[in-house]
């Protein structure tokens, strides 16, 4: 979460239309509320409503927000099932038996989905994929260090070896549980883990390789099943025995419908765990992850709390206690709503606009794709050699002002050389907007053409955009 240290504006007070007051439009409202400590008193709760909605007005658009993974549109129906959901708390499982079966079948549903050994699932679910992937990583750690109870933590430090393009709850999961980052970077047109590179960083202090099923940055699958093969001669050359993590965030809800025979999951013996984002192609508002594992072993029961919460013994593995259980039973309706079929659907509809639109803006002979929404629905783009006159950063900053937010930002290691911006397409973006959105680029492309040279003059306060 971001770190807030209060205003620097000179304190004001929010002003009140009157009709907001009730019958009578200026009683009881002669003071507005201040912004930044505690009215007084109470107000009418439409008068407080209509104050919250107002600023929230400014907010962007969330249908026309290219840059997020989240999931921005979901039927009325689940909306009401949430709704009905949101004063039950997850982790009260006596209290709400029926919301943790279901959160149970969530898990075995996916557990088929991954083929996992186990056909009832070895998982949990999760505020998101970072909170997933923080409990992966820590029982990989955990793994790790029971094996190597003689060196840690006198001597040995454990590491964690992923590309640099791992998404940001990567980097804190190092930083918070003490673990030494050791990240492959890219060169030239590799954008993300390259294999061979990932085994050379491994030793016996590496606790497990991840590798991401959908990189953030363009939106391509990293080869799991190469991953899986390097570590393998790596084991019979060294006697290392490395697991892998599948950080699935997004392509864990793609693959499994539009690539069925790409082995990147459970199948592979070395894939020790797997996360996933409900929230994102999974199709379900924020937020909801899911962490899955092989079987019992690759989750030591020492991480595993029993508590006897309310009169039941209850088996927990979270980061967090108290969260609501409505997100865990919009999964649950979506799974039951689309099965296979439904799913497959969505997500080749997705694909189908991520690709045309690609082909629309390679078209226009501005742009250099660098994906193609072939894999993930995602696709990035950077300005085309002969292009001086703007760059992404001015891209994205004029498409703002038609509603469209499209992410510009550089490359880690070793290719900062190379700025771009991204399009993930999700259920909701349909053909008809991705029209709309290539008439008001087109509509901008000739004003950007005649500019004297780009006008982005910090390309670090360009965009608020992190992976």
């Amino acid at each position: 979460m971001p770190l807030h240290h209060g205003p620097h504006e000179p304190e004001r007070r929010t002003a009140v239309n009157p009709f907001y007051g009730g019958a009578n439009p200026v009683g009881g409202m002669t003071a507005a509320p201040p912004r930044h400590r505690l009215p007084d008193g109470p107000l009418p709760p439409m008068s407080a409503y209509q104050l919250v909605h107002d600023e929230l007005l400014l907010d962007g658009n969330s249908r026309l927000n290219l840059a997020t993974f989240v999931t921005t549109w979901m039927e009325p129906q689940a909306g009401v099932l949430m709704a009905e959901c949101r004063d039950k708390n997850m982790i009260d499982k006596d209290e709400y038996p029926r919301t943790a079966e279901l959160e149970r079948r969530c898990v075995a549903m996916l557990a088929d989905l991954w083929h996992a050994p186990d056909p009832a699932g070895v998982g949990c679910s999760t505020t998101g994929s970072s909170e997933a992937c923080m409990l992966a990583g820590m029982a990989l750690k955990r793994r790790w260090a029971l094996r190597n109870k003689d060196r840690y933590p006198g001597t040995a430090r454990p590491n964690l070896v992923m590309g640099v393009n791992v998404q940001v709850c990567w980097d804190k999961f190092c930083n918070f549980w003490e673990v030494e980052p050791r990240l492959v970077p890219m060169e030239g047109e590799r954008f993300h883990l390259d294999p061979q590179a990932a085994a050379e960083l491994c030793d016996e202090n590496t606790i497990g390789v991840v590798a991401v099923l959908g990189s953030t940055y363009d939106g391509s699958y990293e080869p799991v099943g190469e991953v899986c093969a390097a570590l393998d001669a790596l084991q019979e050359r060294t006697g290392l025995d490395i697991p892998v993590h599948v950080d699935g965030a997004s392509g864990g809800m793609v693959a499994p419908f539009l690539e069925p025979d790409l082995v990147w999951d459970f199948r592979l013996p070395r894939v020790s765990s797997i996360n996933t984002s409900g929230h994102k192609y999974g199709l379900v508002y924020p937020g909801v992850g899911w962490a899955l594992w092989r079987s019992p072993a690759e989750l030591p029961e020492s991480l595993v709390f029993r508590v006897n919460y309310l009169g039941g013994d209850m088996p927990t593995f979270a980061l967090n206690f108290s969260r609501p259980g409505a997100q865990v039973v919009a999964q649950y309706y979506t799974f039951l709503r689309l099965g296979r079929e439904g799913y497959r659907l969505v997500q080749q509809t997705s694909r189908d606009v991520a690709r045309s639109l690609a082909e629309r803006i390679e078209a226009t002979g501005d742009f250099r794709l660098l994906s193609r929404g072939d894999q993930l629905p995602v696709f990035a783009f950077t300005t085309a050699a002969d292009v001086t006159a703007y760059d992404v950063f001015d891209v994205s900053r004029r498409l703002r002002e038609f509603g469209w937010l499209v992410p510009a930002y550089t490359f880690p290691a070793n290719r900062q050389d190379l700025s771009v911006l991204r399009v993930v397409c999700r259920n909701g973006f349909s053909e008809d907007l991705a029209g709309l959105f290539m008439e008001d680029l087109n509509r901008l492309l000739p004003e950007l053409r005649r500019q004297p040279h780009p006008f982005t003059a910090d390309r670090g306060a360009a965009t608020a955009f992190h992976h």
